[in-house]
């Protein structure tokens, strides 16, 4: 639980401390362990050996390591471009470690055999961590120009010495986007997004369009008159015959009786 814990430590402060302008870091006490700033901490080229030949080596127990892209937390890199990935390394055991090279390689995410690009390592003359101490190293690398936009799984080791005995631990594991140089839209994403606002518009027309039908088919639809008289049709024709059609029928002539009465009386008068 403990070391689970100084691990988590380590962890914050890193990414506390990890800048652009970071090149060492500080052990608990406050002293540099690595060399001063503005000193050849690393030499990169044709005097670097082929660490890509030399066999896999296993983690040392008590070191941990952890990584941060300090210019982009998106993890975006560009083709053909150099990319910054600060490697931070704390030194848990009894021996003080040297860090000998860093490494890095590309892989398609469907299938993490298949290779794509092995990346150029950074190697280290002065890499040298006390026992309980940490230390921050700087790794540039460049992806091909080449390469098509896309996401890709990017793999990072640093080799170390501990006692002359090599090993080495992986950093970083992870998932990068691999963007076109001169810009993060590339050509493929500026499509999508145009195609995207066209069927947006195309959208909103159509709901245009449908609001507008319904808005005139219930302008042209005929008010219903509510009243009785299709009810008193369809109850006299089905009251016919009976006795209250005949009380109606004997009402209706009684009043037609007076109001002759009356009109002959009015003529006698």
């Amino acid at each position: 639980m403990a070391s689970f814990n100084s691990f988590w430590i380590f962890s914050l402060a890193f990414f506390l401390i990890a800048s652009p302008f970071l090149q060492v870091a500080r052990s608990d006490e406050g002293v540099d362990t690595t060399t001063e700033e503005g000193s050849d901490i690393g030499v990169v080229g044709e005097e670097a050996p082929d660490f890509d030949s030399i066999g896999d080596f296993s983690p040392a127990p008590g070191i941990d390591t952890i990584s941060v892209f300090p210019k982009n937390f998106a993890k975006l890199v560009t083709a053909g471009e150099d990319t910054e990935l600060l490697v931070g390394v704390k030194n848990n055991g009894d021996s003080s470690l040297n860090v000998v090279a860093i490494k890095a390689s590309v892989h398609l995410p469907v299938d993490h055999r298949l290779l794509v690009q092995n990346l150029t390592a950074q190697v280290f003359n002065n890499g040298s961590v006390p026992a309980s101490a940490q230390a921050t190293f700087p790794y540039i690398f460049a992806v091909s120009k080449f390469l098509q936009p896309g996401s890709f799984d990017l793999v990072g080791t640093i080799i170390y010495e501990i006692d002359e005995q090599p090993y080495q631990s992986t950093f970083f594991n992870g998932t990068v986007e691999v963007v076109e140089a001169g810009g993060i839209l590339s050509i493929e994403s500026v499509f999508l997004v145009t195609l995207g606002v066209a069927l947006l518009v195309l959208l909103g027309l159509w709901i245009h369009g449908q609001i507008q039908n319904l808005s005139k088919k219930t302008k042209r639809a005929p008010k219903a008159e509510v009243g009785t008289r299709s009810t008193d049709a369809s109850t006299d024709e089905w009251l016919q015959g009976t006795a209250y059609t005949q009380s109606l029928s004997s009402k209706s002539k009684k009043k037609k009786w007076i109001k002759d009465f009356s009109s002959s009386s009015a003529t006698h008068d």
